[in-house]
């Protein structure tokens, strides 16, 4: 029974703090937004720490659903298809929270943020390495190539949530993963 109740809570905060950060969150305001209260959070997170990690692991498996396994052959092609993913609107709730939370975690050791950041870049190379040819897959150019599109990406998605300019950015992203 916790279990479910921990699920469905986790699904609600998910949703809210999607529109409303991460970063600066109280347990007070999140738990009435929820309908929970802060007592039952602690209960079924064990702390604040303990929500906040299981938000960002439920950001990162959102994240990771949306493309992994459905990705065309090749890191650059994937890049694309993983572009078209993060630059649709329907998404932007998402990557700002992944932005937030990245900064936020950068140069963290300890605590709910400590290894975000590495986390995530760790999920798409991954996720990148699954598009490529075997062949290319455990080499250090393969690697060198997933980590190059990853760039683009990530730095795409910085300007693309400090500009709203998808055109602009959509197309730098295009010319620089094309063949």
């Amino acid at each position: 029974m916790a279990s479910g109740r921990r699920d469905e809570l986790l699904e609600k905060a998910y949703a809210h703090v999607r529109s409303t950060g991460i970063s600066d969150m109280s347990l007070r305001p999140l738990a009435a937004a929820v309908g929970s209260s802060p007592r039952v959070l602690l209960f079924l997170f064990g702390s604040k720490e303990g929500l906040i990690r299981a938000l960002l692991a439920r950001a990162r498996a959102d994240e990771l659903a949306s493309v992994d396994g459905r990705l065309p052959a090749g890191a650059a092609a994937s890049g694309l298809a993983v572009w078209e993913w993060l630059a649709d609107p329907a998404n932007a709730s998402v990557l700002r929270l992944w932005v937030e939370a990245y900064a936020r975690s950068l140069g963290v050791t300890e605590g709910p943020w400590a290894g975000f950041a590495a986390e995530t870049v760790a999920d798409w190379l991954d996720v990148l390495k699954k598009a490529q040819p075997a062949e290319e897959r455990d080499t250090p150019a393969g690697l060198a190539h997933r980590t190059a599109v990853l760039a683009v990406l990530r730095g795409a998605a910085l300007d693309l949530l400090a500009t709203g300019d998808t055109e602009r950015v959509t197309a730098a992203v295009r010319r620089t993963l094309s063949p």
